[in-house]
């Protein structure tokens, strides 16, 4: 996988990846990375790389001669790449397009600043928009970084254990299940005996059920998107199965009902 930034600011990329999982996946060639200044394709003695609005209005726009002519290096560079745009007018980065992006042969990000970027350079250049979310930063460059950390993560042989990514947080659509280390009692809590039963049965169990918890509480909404298998289902009514009982054991309520009521 080849990245290519496209940026005015080049040099806020190799702290990024000169550190952690990235630099291990450049050193190992699963990845190869490179920044290209976009103010070196700009005529004239300032460089400018943006303009105001055509039509009025606050800030200023990038200019499509300058980017065109960085797309134009980078596709030479990393023929194959994709052009994406980072921009809040994009499809939300999720888990599926990492995968997506993954089995691409690389991406070359257009970080936009200022209020964006000419919309003919979009139309003409631009393969892809991303947004990272439904909030907007003061350039792409931090989107772009993130957007390199997911799909990295998905390339055969990056991550340590064969699995490893697999078991992250929706892969199967679940939340990941919670983690413990040593040591096995830390402010009076103690790790899970299934952790330290040895069991591996068991610890999977655990694992599951845990996972199953974390999602109905915090991110419902992907149980209703994904089929359960036999032993989730059996988890989940085993749950009914207690919030009934713990409903059953609750006085009545409503007009007339008497103390010890049930």
């Amino acid at each position: 996988m080849h990245f290519v930034a496209l940026t005015i600011f080049p040099e806020m990329f190799p702290p990024f990846w000169e550190h952690g999982i990235i630099r291990r996946a450049r050193e190992a060639g699963h990845i190869r990375t490179a920044a290209v200044n976009i103010r070196d394709y700009a005529d004239g003695r300032h460089k400018v790389t943006d303009d105001r609005p055509y039509g009025g209005g606050c800030g200023m726009v990038m200019k499509p001669e300058p980017l065109a002519g960085a797309i134009t290096a980078a596709r030479a560079m990393a023929p194959g790449a994709q052009v994406v745009l980072l921009s809040p007018q994009g499809r939300v980065f999720d888990r599926k397009m990492a995968h997506d992006l993954a089995r691409l042969e690389g991406l070359i990000f257009v970080c936009g600043r200022y209020e964006g970027v000419d919309e003919r350079l979009v139309r003409e250049h631009v393969d892809a928009e991303i947004s990272i979310g439904d909030f907007v930063l003061t350039g792409g460059e931090l989107g772009a970084m993130i957007v390199m950390d997911a799909v990295t993560r998905l390339i055969p042989g990056v991550l340590g254990g064969a699995d490893s990514a697999d078991r992250d947080s929706f892969e199967d659509g679940l939340l990941e299940h919670a983690h413990f280390t040593r040591p096995p009692l830390f402010a009076g809590m103690a790790v899970p005996s299934a952790l330290v039963s040895g069991h591996h049965a068991e610890i999977e169990r655990w694992r599951l059920e845990d996972s199953l918890i974390r999602t109905f509480l915090k991110r419902p909404s992907l149980l209703m998107e994904r089929p359960l298998e036999t032993a989730e289902t059996a988890i989940l009514k085993k749950w009914c199965q207690e919030i009934e009982r713990i409903i059953a054991s609750q006085p009545v309520g409503g007009a007339g009902a008497l103390p010890g009521d049930k």
